[in-house]
């Protein structure tokens, strides 16, 4: 039985690295007492231990400790004896060619597939989706295949950004990116606002969080969905 917990971010205005979660997070992973980081995406370039210890920090307030994939010899075995699992996020393009680098995106779906806990935030909320399509990355590198989990039966848009009013941008939209997407893809993808998450239980999907977020499809008009509701595609 899945069981995930997919973030926009780790971190909203005003608050720590995980703060706004780490109540769920406490009882998310209730029984977990070591949890595997893949620290792959790492953001603006730092080392994988420094990324590494901003999550034991945040996750130490809640009793849990935490190890980089990186040390440790064989990363297949560091997933498959994982008791929890957390991607952090950083850039999606250099997230998923590690993972494919290191031969581990089968293995990380599979033992989600069999009920490990997974936390994905940003970066790592995008690789749940059936591809990595809807990033908003710069592709840094060229991974080897842009499909991704798929433990999730549509697109994640993490830090969805809706127009600001009176604004005098002239590029594109969020909205409208997602459209130029559906032109060549027939796949949902669901704009997750800052502070919003999914929690996945099996094959339900719920949105949590205090905001609503944005679904769109293919050849339909975008709906919002409120907080607490299934999201059926």
């Amino acid at each position: 039985m899945k069981k995930m917990i997919i973030a926009s971010t780790s971190t909203i205005h005003g608050s720590g690295y995980l703060e706004y979660l780490l109540l769920t997070l406490k009882s998310f992973f209730a029984d977990v007492k070591t949890l595997l980081f893949i620290p792959y995406a790492r953001p603006s370039g730092i080392t994988y231990d420094a990324y590494t210890a901003i999550a034991h920090k945040a996750f130490s307030t809640i009793n849990i400790e935490v190890k980089g994939i990186h040390q440790f010899k064989n990363p297949k075995e560091a997933i498959l004896n994982a008791e929890a699992i957390f991607t952090g996020g950083g850039n999606t393009f250099e997230l998923v060619n590690q993972l494919y680098k290191n031969d581990v995106l089968s293995t990380l779906k599979e033992v989600l597939e069999n009920g490990t806990a997974y936390l994905g935030t940003s970066a790592g909320s995008n690789i749940c989706g059936i591809n990595m399509k809807n990033t908003n990355d710069m592709p840094i590198v060229y991974p080897p295949s842009f499909t991704t989990l798929g433990c999730i039966p549509f697109n994640i848009n993490a830090h969805y950004l809706d127009p600001i009013k009176g604004s005098k941008h002239m590029g594109e939209t969020r909205e409208t990116r997602i459209k130029e997407f559906h032109v060549f893809n027939d796949i949902s993808v669901l704009g997750l606002r800052e502070g919003s998450w999914l929690e996945v239980v099996d094959n339900a999907i719920y949105l949590r969080g205090k905001l609503t977020a944005r679904l769109f499809r293919k050849n339909q008009k975008p709906i919002e969905l409120k907080s607490g509701v299934e999201v059926l595609i």
